[in-house]
């Protein structure tokens, strides 16, 4: 693992910091938005909706771009349009304007998600590329804390009506800054080889572990007529739904779907739950209350990243499958402690204990667990000519969980109150458990099916 490893490593993570930024800004922005655009609640959960609906789509394609135009070149595209969805709404005097702009930066976000997968996976090391992936996925705790720790900033210092527009603004300055910094980038050396370009591919390795490769070498292990016929046929979506892969895509999609709904349903909303459960500031008027929330979430928050650090020990020493299965498990408690929470009626002050627990707890379970082996399953499970495109298309149906998540949630908050929210995620944390186990068979042996699955097998071979 060398330096230059790291540093590319944070590059290709910044959608997913961008990704938890985004969530945690705009569920915190929300109640600014309702009193200063007069937002009503429909518009609420469509504008929510506007930045998982987005992911979709861009999950989708950009997995597909991945592999057929490369990692680098969309990587730098997903961050471009990240940046003008958020100067959209920056701008923004209309909800029109709002919606399409947490629109672009789903987009932008959705696009990231397999190619960062995909590339981080590509360059590391075989010993630490579980570990690695599993970072990646953690720096979306990361921008959800930032995100809470900005936003305390920023309502201390001037708190104001309008401050929803410093918050949003923000996730389109870093934006700018990974775009820059991406721009040096190296291709996917895995990619390279994919497309016959060995000499590239070559190079690319020589920097990234400070060892010269040899190109007879690598041209002999990496089998150049089956790479002719990839260039020439690539495959699409299609093959996802063959014999040989049918399977392993259930496994990487249907639990994903189930994790995000209960993922961006509670994450989006935290600070709506904690404001319901009383969380908030001693002090009066809507800023001082969003300044409360935004504290309570940050507090809850702290436990994602634990959660995720955790993980990337416990993941490849569990086992990916394991801990999703535990994760799950503990997600579910998790609701049911909120559950009981809501329930009682002994005041809320009685029982602020149980909330903070309850939300620590699925916090923790979830990124110990599935929130981060979702991510890693796919680049381990297909091959390189494929690996983006059936990691675009979990993160696609991922994304469709995320959306309903954060459309229903508010309509069903204002319909079936606290109880019903807390009791969808809990069902759906179950459901994710029920679909693990159904096709955990799929996953033979952690972190070999990789090396299986691709027919030019890229090897780093010292030059003698």
């Amino acid at each position: 693992m060398t330096s230059v490893r790291y540093y590319y490593w944070f590059l290709a993570s910044g959608g997913t910091l961008l990704d938890g930024f985004s969530v945690v800004s705009l569920g915190i922005a929300i109640p600014l938005l309702k009193r200063d655009l007069t937002i009503s609640p429909i518009l609420v959960g469509l504008i929510g909706s506007a930045l998982v609906v987005g992911a979709v789509l861009g999950a989708a394609l950009g997995g597909v771009a991945a592999d057929r135009i490369g990692r680098k070149r969309t990587f730098v595209a997903d961050m471009a349009i990240l940046a003008v969805g958020s100067a959209l709404c920056v701008v923004a005097h209309e909800p029109s304007l709002i919606l399409a702009g947490q629109f672009l930066i789903g987009v932008g976000i959705g696009i990231d998600f397999p190619t960062s997968g995909s590339y981080v996976s590509e360059i590391m090391p075989r010993s630490l590329r579980s570990r690695m992936t599993v970072a990646t996925i953690a720096l979306q705790s990361v921008g959800m804390i930032a995100a809470a720790v900005i936003a305390i900033v920023v309502f201390r210092t001037h708190p104001a009506m309008t401050d929803w527009r410093l918050l949003l603004g923000t996730a389109g300055l870093l934006a700018a800054i990974y775009l820059s910094a991406r721009l040096s980038i190296p291709e996917s050396p895995r990619w390279l080889a994919e497309k016959g370009k060995l000499a590239e591919a070559a190079e690319v390795l020589a920097r990234l572990t400070n060892i010269p490769v040899s190109l007879a070498r690598l041209e002999e292990s990496a089998s150049a007529p089956t790479l002719r016929t990839q260039v020439a046929k690539p495959p699409g979506f299609a093959t996802l739904f063959t014999s040989h892969y049918r399977t392993r895509t259930l496994l990487v999609t249907l639990p994903w779907l189930m994790m995000d709904i209960a993922t961006y349903g509670v994450g989006l909303f935290t600070p709506v739950i904690l404001g319901a459960m009383h969380f908030a500031s001693t002090g009066t008027g809507t800023v001082a209350a969003v300044l409360g929330d935004a504290e309570g979430s940050g507090l809850v928050d702290l436990f994602l990243l634990i959660g995720f650090i955790a993980g990337m020990f416990a993941v490849p020493r569990f086992g990916r499958i394991s801990m999703q299965v535990a994760g799950f498990a503990g997600m579910t408690l998790g609701m049911l402690v909120l559950m009981f929470a809501a329930a009682i009626g002994n005041g809320p002050d009685m029982h602020l204990g149980l909330v903070i627990a309850g939300f620590v707890l699925f916090n923790f379970a979830m990124n110990i667990g599935p929130n981060a082996t979702t991510f890693t399953l796919p680049p381990v499970l297909f091959p390189t000519a494929i690996r983006a495109s059936a990691s675009g298309f979990a993160a696609a149906c991922a994304k469709v969980g995320a959306t309903i998540g954060t459309f229903v949630v508010p309509q069903l908050q204002a319909a079936w109150g606290l109880i019903g929210v807390l009791a969808l995620m809990a069902f759906v944390s179950i459901a994710g458990l029920v679909a693990t186990a159904a096709f955990a068979h799929a996953m033979n042996k952690e972190d070999q099916i990789e090396e299986a699955t691709d027919a030019p097998r890229l090897q780093q071979v010292p030059a003698q």
